[in-house]
């Protein structure tokens, strides 16, 4: 299965996002998803597995947990906006992490994106970044990979238009 994983577009989203999405069989976003549109959009027909994050109001708060566990493809994933990395986990990824480690743990919140082997709880940690415009990270950025068989590969960091276009860049079209 192919998997297009992103996070804190804080209510943007742009056809670029979308493009590079197009093959995915399904989406999933680590909050800070900003707008209920935003969500209608991604999921365009295929499944949107998402969290809410720290910015997201009480409309996207009640379409969407704060923690999500499934299974894809024989792999146990958990996600959490904010979850922290290895080494630095805040005590709620804690709490969650110990009550049985998944084969992949999903974060966003930082806008830096991660993809780092967690020794201490055996899993594979990813944080795709951010792919909106709010934020001080400079590179937008989204994952692209493959579940099968209990196991990810394929793994694709995508760099978006720059969060601030400089002169001669197409400026994204934001979501309202």
């Amino acid at each position: 299965m192919r998997i297009g994983l992103l996070s804190d577009t804080h209510g943007h989203l742009d056809e670029g996002i979308l493009g590079h999405l197009a093959g995915c069989d399904e989406v999933w976003h680590a909050g800070d998803i900003g707008h209920p549109d935003v969500a209608e959009r991604l999921a365009d027909g295929r499944p949107l597995r998402a969290v809410h994050g720290n910015i997201d109001g009480p409309e996207l708060r009640r379409a969407f947990p704060a923690l999500l566990r499934w299974t894809c493809g024989g792999l146990d994933v958990l996600m959490l906006h904010i979850g922290g990395t290895p080494g630095r986990r805040t005590a709620e990824a804690r709490r969650a992490l110990a009550a049985g480690a998944p084969g992949l743990f999903i974060t966003g919140h930082s806008h830096i994106m991660k993809v780092v082997r967690d020794d201490a709880y055996g899993c594979l940690h990813l944080n795709p970044g951010a792919a909106g415009l709010q934020g001080w990270h400079k590179v937008r950025t989204l994952l692209r990979f493959t579940v099968d068989g209990g196991a990810v590969s394929g793994m694709e960091v995508v760099e978006l238009m720059p969060r601030r276009p400089s002169a001669g860049l197409q400026k994204p079209t934001p979501t309202p």
